[in-house]
């Protein structure tokens, strides 16, 4: 391609049609040859099908494993177990918090259990008062045993 300028000062562009010589078409047909990459690496860059069908019937051997795979995939979710389901066997926690926050809800509701239960514990009566009061025998102190 010639790159001289017209009048105009527009490129001249002219397809440069000098035979090329035989043996310099070899010579560049070899080199490009031999830059090929192989078979096998062009399957894996998935350049090629990996597949042993003519190539007229690749395309449609190609759609027929993608219906095959939604499927497949419609079949599983048909048979997924609703979420008031997962819910019931403990699989998903019962919360409508963003999933981000569940975690820390977790930690919150099992700090507020461990508050209540300390609270519940602090106000439970004596032994002395459930023996005054008949709930237990004198003799059935539960203090005793521990001293």
């Amino acid at each position: 391609m010639s790159s001289a300028l017209n009048e105009d000062n527009t490129p001249d562009l002219k397809v440069d049609e000098t035979p090329i010589s035989p043996v310099e078409r070899r010579n560049s047909l070899e080199k490009h040859l031999q830059q090929r990459p192989d078979v096998q690496d062009l399957k894996s860059r998935n350049i090629l099908l990996d597949t042993t069908a003519a190539p007229a019937l690749q395309a449609k051997q190609h759609e027929l494993e993608r219906q095959k795979q939604s499927d497949n995939l419609k079949k599983h979710l048909e048979k997924r177990p609703e979420r008031e389901e997962l819910i019931e066997r403990n699989i998903l926690p019962d919360s409508t918090a963003a999933p981000a926050l569940q975690a820390t809800q977790r930690s919150l509701d099992k700090h507020m259990r461990a508050d209540s239960l300390e609270q519940k514990i602090q106000q439970r009566p004596k032994p002395d008062e459930l023996v005054r009061e008949g709930i237990l025998e004198a003799d059935e102190n539960p203090l005793q045993d521990q001293v």
